[in-house]
């Protein structure tokens, strides 16, 4: 009887595994058909820039504050491996593009703000970390329900430049703010 709990425990195990790999495999697809999405040019969408949060530190921000630079909004959380993965890529554009207004808000999806105080250290984040947690209508509007990272480039007027749910190399981040800032430039001639 012992080899056969065994052998089950093991296949239970197995379907485990491969039903987290099937899921893996759909999300993968899922974000494949959701990349990079960016607006025929009059028909740019708005940005909702509506919403007040509470940064980390418990002081209120307002989105809408932001209007009028180049943005990049960032859905992670700090149990997200991609997303640490990103956090050093922000802090290093926000550093390199400061003096075109280039600005990155972070809004953390669930985690508390005295969770993010540490990890913002940690990570010598020099971007705002917002609070996104118990705001549905926020992660509904930014589509960063289901999963993260999920990143949104917002230009200065606030019409949505491009979205993107999941993760991207440094080298993908820069040409798209480079793109953002340069047309952020050519609008304001």
């Amino acid at each position: 009887m012992t080899g056969d709990s065994t052998l089950t425990r093991r296949r239970a195990a197995a379907w485990r595994k491969w039903g987290v790999l099937a899921l893996v495999a759909a999300a993968c697809v899922a974000c494949d058909r959701r990349s990079e999405s960016t607006d025929p040019p009059g028909k740019a969408e708005m940005a909702r820039l509506d919403f007040q949060l509470k940064d980390m530190n418990g002081a209120d921000v307002k989105l809408s504050d932001f209007k009028g630079r180049p943005l990049l909004v960032n859905f992670w959380a700090t149990w997200c491996g991609p997303c640490k993965h990103e956090i050093p890529l922000f802090v290093e554009l926000v550093e390199k593009y400061r003096d075109q207004k280039f600005t990155v808000l972070g809004i953390s999806t669930d985690d508390s703000p005295a969770d993010l105080r540490p990890f913002a250290a940690e990570y010598k984040m020099n971007y705002p970390v917002l609070v996104g947690l118990n705001n549905d209508a926020l992660l509904e509007a930014y589509d960063a329900v289901f999963a993260i990272p999920v990143s949104w480039f917002i230009r200065p007027d606030g019409t949505v430049f491009l979205k993107r749910p999941g993760p991207a190399t440094k080298e993908w981040f820069e040409t798209q703010v480079k793109a953002l800032i340069a047309g952020a430039n050519t609008e304001a001639q």
